[in-house]
Protein backbone atom coordinates (compact mmCIF):
# COMPACT_ATOMS: atom_id res chain seq x y z
CA UNK A 1 0.00 0.00 0.00
CA UNK A 2 1.44 3.35 -1.02
CA UNK A 3 1.39 5.77 1.88
CA UNK A 4 1.14 9.33 0.67
CA UNK A 5 0.90 12.10 3.21
CA UNK A 6 -1.31 14.89 1.91
CA UNK A 7 -0.74 18.57 2.56
CA UNK A 8 -3.86 18.60 4.73
CA UNK A 9 -2.57 15.73 6.88
CA UNK A 10 0.81 17.39 7.24
CA UNK A 11 -0.77 20.72 8.25
CA UNK A 12 -3.07 18.93 10.70
CA UNK A 13 -0.18 17.09 12.39
CA UNK A 14 1.88 20.29 12.51
CA UNK A 15 -1.04 22.15 14.11
CA UNK A 16 -1.53 19.39 16.70
CA UNK A 17 2.19 19.52 17.44
CA UNK A 18 2.11 23.31 17.58
CA UNK A 19 4.89 23.48 14.99
CA UNK A 20 5.47 26.08 12.33
CA UNK A 21 7.35 24.30 9.56
CA UNK A 22 9.18 25.83 6.64
CA UNK A 23 8.61 24.34 3.19
CA UNK A 24 11.88 22.39 3.48
CA UNK A 25 10.90 21.07 6.92
CA UNK A 26 7.48 20.05 5.58
CA UNK A 27 9.07 18.00 2.82
CA UNK A 28 11.43 16.34 5.31
CA UNK A 29 8.53 15.60 7.66
CA UNK A 30 6.44 14.22 4.78
CA UNK A 31 9.28 11.88 3.75
CA UNK A 32 9.83 10.74 7.33
CA UNK A 33 6.13 10.08 7.91
CA UNK A 34 5.82 8.12 4.67
CA UNK A 35 8.85 6.02 5.65
CA UNK A 36 7.30 5.32 9.07
CA UNK A 37 4.02 4.21 7.49
CA UNK A 38 5.91 2.01 5.01
CA UNK A 39 7.73 0.35 7.92
CA UNK A 40 4.43 -0.25 9.72
CA UNK A 41 3.06 -1.85 6.53
CA UNK A 42 6.15 -4.06 6.44
CA UNK A 43 5.53 -5.10 10.06
CA UNK A 44 1.87 -5.83 9.25
CA UNK A 45 3.02 -8.42 6.71
CA UNK A 46 4.54 -10.57 9.47
CA UNK A 47 2.65 -13.67 10.58
CA UNK A 48 1.94 -13.16 14.28
CA UNK A 49 -0.80 -15.79 14.66
CA UNK A 50 1.43 -17.97 16.85
CA UNK A 51 2.68 -15.04 18.94
CA UNK A 52 1.14 -14.63 22.37
CA UNK A 53 -0.04 -11.08 23.09
CA UNK A 54 1.82 -9.27 25.85
CA UNK A 55 1.41 -6.05 27.74
CA UNK A 56 5.11 -5.50 28.39
CA UNK A 57 8.33 -6.55 26.72
CA UNK A 58 9.87 -7.78 29.96
CA UNK A 59 8.18 -10.13 32.42
CA UNK A 60 6.69 -8.19 35.30
CA UNK A 61 6.61 -9.43 38.86
CA UNK A 62 4.75 -8.02 41.84
CA UNK A 63 7.45 -6.55 44.08
CA UNK A 64 5.17 -5.55 46.94
CA UNK A 65 5.70 -7.02 50.37
CA UNK A 66 3.07 -7.92 52.90
CA UNK A 67 1.92 -4.88 54.86
CA UNK A 68 2.69 -5.90 58.44
CA UNK A 69 2.78 -3.33 61.27
CA UNK A 70 5.64 -4.20 63.57
CA UNK A 71 5.91 -1.31 66.03
CA UNK A 72 2.80 0.86 65.68
CA UNK A 73 2.67 4.28 64.07
CA UNK A 74 4.73 6.17 66.65
CA UNK A 75 2.41 9.17 66.55
CA UNK A 76 3.09 10.15 70.15
CA UNK A 77 6.85 10.29 69.56
CA UNK A 78 6.28 12.32 66.41
CA UNK A 79 3.91 14.78 68.10
CA UNK A 80 6.40 15.37 70.91
CA UNK A 81 8.44 17.42 68.39
CA UNK A 82 5.48 19.57 67.36
CA UNK A 83 5.57 23.22 68.47
CA UNK A 84 1.78 23.13 68.83
CA UNK A 85 -0.73 20.28 68.70
CA UNK A 86 -4.39 19.49 69.12
CA UNK A 87 -4.98 15.98 70.42
CA UNK A 88 -3.40 13.77 67.71
CA UNK A 89 -2.82 16.51 65.11
CA UNK A 90 -0.19 19.12 64.34
CA UNK A 91 -1.44 22.72 64.58
CA UNK A 92 0.01 24.96 61.89
CA UNK A 93 -0.57 28.59 60.96
CA UNK A 94 -3.34 29.29 58.49
CA UNK A 95 -1.80 29.71 55.02
CA UNK A 96 -4.89 30.43 52.88
CA UNK A 97 -6.97 33.51 53.51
Amino acid sequence: MANKITDETLEYVAALSKLELSQEEKETARTDMERMLAYIDQLNELDTTQTEPMSHVFPTVNVFREDIVTNGDGHEDTLMNAPDRNERCFLVPKTIV
